[in-house]
Order: C-alpha cells, then sequence, then structure tokens
C-alpha cells in the first residue's frame, strides 16, 4: 500500500519530457519532488508562475513564494510570474499538456467531485472548474477509500461535481486504473495489494484483464 508520497512518486513517472503541467491541491502537489531529472517539464500554478520547482527545505522557504494551495514552494531557473488572467488564458487555452487533481470521488465513467461537501463552509470551486473543463490529460491522485472505509472509485458520484467524463487516469494508495468507456480498468496493483483487496474498495466497475503487475518505480 503506498502513502501519499508514494502515490505522488507513481504519478511523476506518467510526466514526460517537455511537458507544461498544473498540479492541483493536496497530494499532486508532491509530484514535483519525483520527477526524473534527466528531463525537462514546466509546472504551472494557477496563481501565476510557471517554473515552479520541488518543496523548499526546512528553513529555506521564502513566504512569499507560494502555490495555489498557499504552500511555500522554489522557482527553478528561467522561471515566470504573471497575473491570473494569463494563468487561466493558458488553462482555458488548453497549452497545459497534463493536469493532475486531487478527488474526493471519481465515477467510473470519468465524473469528478473534489470541491464540496454539502453542508460544509467552501469559497466556491476555484480553478478546478476551468482545469477540468480544459484539460484532455486529466490523472487525480486520491485515496480509495474515505476514513470509514467507504470506496471513492463509484459508479456514480454523490457529491457535487466538478466536471463530467474528464478523468484519464487514478493513482491511489492501492492501484493505478485507467477510466475506459466500461469502467475502472485495473492497470497495476500497490506492493503488498491484492487484486481482491482492490475489488473490495472499489464499488464502481472494476474490469481486470489477465494478470496485474505490481507497481514498480
Amino acid at each position: 500500500m503506498l502513502d501519499k508520497n508514494g502515490i505522488a512518486k507513481r504519478i511523476a513517472q506518467e510526466v514526460e519530457d517537455g511537458y507544461y503541467v498544473n498540479l492541483g491541491i493536496g497530494i499532486p502537489t508532491l509530484v514535483a519532488n519525483y520527477v526524473r531529472e534527466d528531463i525537462s517539464v514546466e509546472f504551472q500554478s494557477e496563481n501565476g508562475i510557471l517554473g515552479m520547482g520541488p518543496f523548499p527545505f526546512e528553513g529555506e522557504e521564502d513566504a512569499d513564494l507560494i502555490n495555489a494551495g498557499k504552500q511555500t514552494i522554489t522557482a527553478l531557473p528561467g522561471a515566470s510570474y504573471f497575473d491570473s488572467a494569463m494563468s487561466f488564458a493558458m488553462i482555458r487555452g488548453k497549452h497545459v499538456d497534463l493536469t493532475i487533481l486531487g478527488a474526493m470521488e471519481v465515477a467510473e465513467n470519468g465524473d469528478i467531485a473534489n470541491w464540496k461537501i454539502p453542508g460544509k463552509m467552501v469559497k466556491g470551486m476555484g480553478g478546478a472548474m476551468d482545469l477540468v473543463a480544459s484539460a484532455e490529460n486529466i490523472i487525480v491522485a486520491m485515496m480509495h477509500t474515505n476514513r470509514a472505509g467507504e470506496s471513492k472509485l463509484l459508479k456514480r458520484c454523490s457529491l457535487p461535481l466538478t466536471g463530467v467524463g474528464c478523468v484519464k487516469k487514478i493513482v491511489t494508495n492501492l492501484a493505478v486504473l485507467e477510466v475506459i468507456d466500461d469502467g475502472f480498468l485495473l492497470l497495476e496493483r500497490a506492493p503488498g495489494v491484492s487484486v481482491d483487496d482492490i475489488k473490495a474498495a472499489t464499488e464502481g466497475n472494476l474490469i481486470i484483464r489477465g494478470e496485474v503487475a505490481e507497481m514498480n518505480f
């Protein structure tokens, strides 16, 4: 089973040379720490930076340099800064190759709910609305079940949707899954996790084709 860093490390394998990547709040922000050093990747944050680097070491934080989640970050050589209008023009103009988001629920048809729990105060949907509407390649980083042990990979989302039919791939603490026409196609399983464990934790239609390999880092 993976922890949050393990999920981020596995997703980093999906990042290719030359990609422009947007990292959502939560687990996705950790991905920048694990991207291979032999490739060139530009990380974009919707609050107005292109060229984010890994998180700073303790004691080296710059309080004026933050990501969309208000976490302190580093900037790589050549990084640029701009206003939110320019940032969202990049996103809406489909200039981002890969978007990595967290989620509270994902449905077997690729719907995503990641912005609101009814009854809880939130400021609004924020940039996630633009990201899911504009991105052609969306990977979700999430835990497979909630704190009560209930599946977060569902037949249909129960929470208010952020986007419809947009998720392509999901990496959880248990597995890597691809969203296809019939449901969740199981691609890989986390170390120490069996196919039966994943079946038990998935409410939506889980598709298994042949032997499922264990993740390889």
